[in-house]
């Protein structure tokens, strides 16, 4: 799935990274905890997340996924998209809930990580 096809599906807007919305993505994560992230490292996935801090993108960096997408409306700060644009991650806000999003997701055919 391209992030394009994920921004349509989620009915999300690009706050940064619209050049990038080609990328593609193997997987998606629904989660507010960053450190259940970093034990479920893999590369080219989409993150949903209610967090719009600086330690999301941070996160992001050191895992290589494709793309943030803020659930439930909520919108980054300006630092935290100026570090996104610095380090080329597209960041997304939809209004949907983190449980919609996922769903809608899945029956895509989107899957998550494989559970340890």
């Amino acid at each position: 799935m391209t992030l394009e096809e994920a921004k349509r599906i989620l009915d999300a807007e690009i706050s940064v990274g619209d050049e990038l919305m080609d990328r593609r993505i193997m997987m998606a994560c629904g989660s507010d905890l960053m450190s259940d992230v970093l034990s479920f490292v893999k590369s080219d996935y989409l993150l949903l997340t209610g967090l719009t801090n600086l330690q999301v993108v941070r996160t992001a960096e050191m895992t290589d996924l494709a793309a943030i997408c803020f659930v439930r409306g909520k919108r980054p700060d300006e630092d935290t998209v100026k570090i996104a644009e610095a380090k080329n991650i597209p960041l997304l806000t939809t209004p949907l809930s983190m449980f919609e999003a996922c769903g809608r997701l899945w029956k895509q055919g989107l899957r998550g990580f494989p559970g340890k």
